[in-house]
């Protein structure tokens, strides 16, 4: 495809700063600007770093409604234009602006000029045509004017979930997810120290339904004070009472770019373990793209097959927002080659050639 695709960032919190750089790398796709309320730290680190100008020396910085200007130029920093400006200059907004935002910038800008858009996981499903993931259901976001992207921890499941079922057919899963309470830097939630219960089924069970229905899922979450990485186990259970041994998953696994299988073994012991590696990767900010499966967690329990995975929360889902926009915009036709096309460009699987 010759011409770019014109993308621009709503909000420019922990997932927006990856979306935006994950579009940058994109070689097919051109970030055309980020949007946001105030001069926030992350902000502020873009213009030390000499990535911001309004003549665009790496991100042009448009600013949401309410935002007060003078904030911005009292730090020098260059401001573009407005968010309606940015929306009349892109053919597809991602917005990971806080949840509730998005859906009114859909009735004010996205609706208004004619601007496709993909909303995060912090928006009612009702926001979007199409509740998305790039490999379980590509080809139902062809075209379509508004993607909503599955959670983080539901974006890490269905990627196993679904490679599984690809290759074996899956009747059922069972998940218990061990939760981060908050990302890395918020003090919202208060300092804690004690584990607490979500009444069941957790969502993410209900939401793997809702993207593979053939799929019988329930779940339970417990929240833990910890700040890198959710855990979570799965059961599955295969169609017609077919066995699943540990050979024919790891197989599976083997094969997935979004899936990195490892050990305890070779020092995976924990989700700090999946966050130290990608920083010793030189990976910016200790992100992960690919979701990590211990090896060791792989047992049979009769013919059921049971396995545990990390989510790196802050990452796992920029690949499948790329996915989205290449559904959306018509880029690529089929998963295979758009997961292909974004894992390319992520530079996602390259460790297991």
């Amino acid at each position: 495809m010759s011409k770019k695709i014109r993308v621009g960032v709503a909000g420019y919190g922990t997932i927006g700063q990856r979306l935006a750089d994950g579009v940058a790398l994109q070689g097919d796709m051109e970030l055309v600007g980020i949007a946001d309320l105030a001069p926030t730290l992350s902000i502020r680190a873009l213009k030390e770093r000499n990535m911001i100008g309004a003549n665009g020396v790496e991100y042009k910085l448009y600013l949401v409604d309410g935002a007060d200007k003078a904030q911005f130029d009292a730090l020098d920093i260059p401001v573009a234009g407005t968010f309606e400006e940015l929306c009349k200059s892109v053919d597809i907004m991602l917005d990971s602006a806080p949840g509730g935002v998005g859906a009114k910038n859909k009735a004010n800008y996205y609706d208004k000029y004619g601007v496709k858009a993909i909303f995060q996981g912090g928006e009612k499903n009702s926001v979007a045509d199409v509740f998305f993931h790039g490999y379980a259901n590509y080809e139902k976001g062809l075209g379509q004017n508004y993607l909503k992207l599955t959670s983080c921890n539901t974006t890490g499941l269905i990627r196993s979930v679904d490679a599984l079922d690809r290759a074996i057919g899956l009747e059922k899963v069972a998940i218990t997810i061990i939760r981060r309470v908050a990302d890395p830097g918020d003090y919202h939630r208060g300092l804690t120290n004690a584990l607490q219960m979500e009444k069941a089924p957790t969502h993410q069970a209900v939401d793997l339904m809702t993207i593979m229905p053939h799929v019988n899922a329930t779940g339970i979450l417990v929240h833990t004070p910890v700040t890198h990485g959710h855990i979570i186990t799965v059961l599955a259970t295969a169609k017609d009472g077919k066995k699943i041994t540990k050979e024919m998953a790891l197989e599976v696994f083997n094969k997935h770019p979004r899936i990195r299988v490892v050990t305890m073994e070779d020092g995976f012991k924990g989700n700090a373990s999946f966050f130290k590696y990608a920083r010793d990767l030189g990976n910016r900010r200790g992100d992960m793209y690919e979701i990590g499966l211990w090896a060791d967690s792989i047992v049979e329990s009769g013919n059921d097959i049971m396995y545990a995975i990390n989510i790196p929360q802050e990452s796992v889902t920029i690949p499948e927002t790329m996915d989205a926009i290449r559904a959306s915009m018509k880029m690529q036709l089929t998963r295979e080659e758009g997961t292909a096309e974004t894992n390319k460009y992520l530079g996602i699987g390259k460790f297991k050639k």
